[in-house]
């Protein structure tokens, strides 16, 4: 994974295909402490204790459509190449949690990359998945609902390329805006 973005599209996949019919994705950057963090959580299937075990082995995968199930040990390569760390915690029934922390000056650590495409491309590809947003960048925050935005939308689907457009740009415009503020 050339960066965070695309392991956060990945695991929100996973996510999708453990039947979650929310997910709620949360960066944040904090300068001081010079730390990124990703949490992502689902109120998917969950998974029992030997399953999550095996979570980390590549060679292992619940899907269907695929033996491989790289990402979350790439995720947890990633963090651990950047002097971070990963955890995640999941429950059958409840959902899943999976959070990676990396040292954000290492010289190993990935860029963040384009949030604002993996978020529109998860949109667009499952309109009928409640996805929130977070991002925090010190002390302040940005957020991002598409229960809110399917709530205004008065029927237009949210995947639609003028609303994609408009989510895409206020997702970006967000982020830069916290960035600025520092």
């Amino acid at each position: 994974m050339e960066d965070i973005s695309l392991h956060i599209l990945d695991i929100a996949e996973n996510s999708i295909s453990a039947k979650a019919e929310q997910i709620e994705i949360s960066v944040y950057e904090d300068e001081k402490k010079g730390l990124l963090k990703l949490e992502i959580r689902d109120n998917g299937e969950g998974m029992d204790k030997e399953t999550l075990k095996k979570a980390l082995d590549p060679f292992f995968s619940t899907r269907k459509t695929r033996r491989f199930g790289f990402g979350l040990s790439l995720l947890e390569q990633s963090a651990s190449a950047a002097n971070g760390s990963f955890f995640i915690q999941s429950e059958p029934g409840k959902g899943t949690c999976t959070t990676a922390s990396f040292q954000a000056g290492h010289i190993d650590a990935k860029p963040l990359g384009d949030i604002s495409q993996t978020l529109t491309t998860l949109i667009m590809g499952h309109p009928e998945i409640q996805f929130i947003y977070t991002h925090h960048f010190n002390d302040e925050e940005y957020r991002m609902d598409t229960q809110e935005i399917k709530d205004q939308l008065e029927g237009i689907p949210i995947n639609s390329l003028e609303v994609i457009k408009v989510i895409r740009k206020n997702i970006k415009e967000g982020i830069d805006q916290l960035r600025r503020k520092k």
